[in-house]
């Protein structure tokens, strides 16, 4: 997807209290790295941490819960909500999915291993039909990316807590609500045995920093399952 496209598609969903100045610089994940990323297998991703659960709803309105939507593939799991306005935001996390997306769908060994997930934490505003709207704007058919919210706002500080986000209302001097939220964009890489590999600031989310952290753990797992299929023949 072009980066005009995503901000027409962002400001149709945003909310109308706030423009994004026109002198806002935009993040390293829209344009070229101005660096040379690792070469994938060149270093290691430990587990920073175990994947938490909570319930979900999908945007065909079915129930499901994050455990369901990670274990058995590398997981890209990024916090939005549709209408965020800043340019560096939400729009961010998915346009660089958007990316990743593309390059995936091109690479056999990844494109049936890798599931893409949009979280909204706007309960309120972000309704499955919503999310349905918004999706059509970024995920290619028949790609497993999944745009989700939550059936409670308990269902949904369970899971914000466990990935330690932090998510406050936007509020005027005279303490009304605005419409907006305010929260620190973070993005997870998750292996297929719920361990968060990596986790992206707006500094580092970047879809060849991603594609090569991919590539780095599929690897690791891909040798894994080799050395086991070798220790099995072993025993026979």
């Amino acid at each position: 997807m072009a980066l005009g496209l995503v901000l027409i598609t962002c400001s149709a969903f945003s909310a109308p209290h706030h423009r994004t100045s026109e002198q806002t610089i935009l993040a390293p994940g829209y344009a070229e790295l101005t660096f040379q990323a690792p070469k994938p297998g060149t270093y290691n991703l430990p587990s920073l941490s175990k994947a938490s659960n909570g319930e979900l709803v999908t945007s065909r309105g079915e129930s499901t819960s994050l455990h369901a939507l990670t274990g058995d593939k590398f997981v890209i799991l990024s916090f939005i909500y549709t209408s965020c306005n800043d340019v560096n935001g939400c729009p961010l996390a998915s346009y660089v999915l958007s990316k990743v997306q593309d390059r995936i769908k091109q690479d056999k060994l990844l494109r049936d291993h890798v599931r893409l997930i949009s979280l909204s934490f706007d309960r309120l505003n972000d309704t499955p039909e919503t999310l349905k709207k918004y999706a059509a704007n970024f995920r290619h058919k028949n790609f497993d990316w999944q745009f989700l919210t939550t059936p409670s706002n308990q269902a949904l500080e369970q899971i914000l807590s466990g990935y330690n986000q932090f998510v406050i209302e936007d509020v005027d001097d005279n303490g009304k609500k605005i419409g907006t939220l305010s929260h620190i964009l973070r993005v997870y890489l998750i292996d297929q045995k719920r361990n968060i590999r990596n986790i992206y600031s707006v500094s580092f989310l970047h879809p060849d920093i991603i594609m090569n952290d991919i590539l780095t753990i599929f690897n690791d797992h891909q040798t894994s399952d080799q050395r086991g299929a070798s220790g099995d023949n072993a025993l026979r």
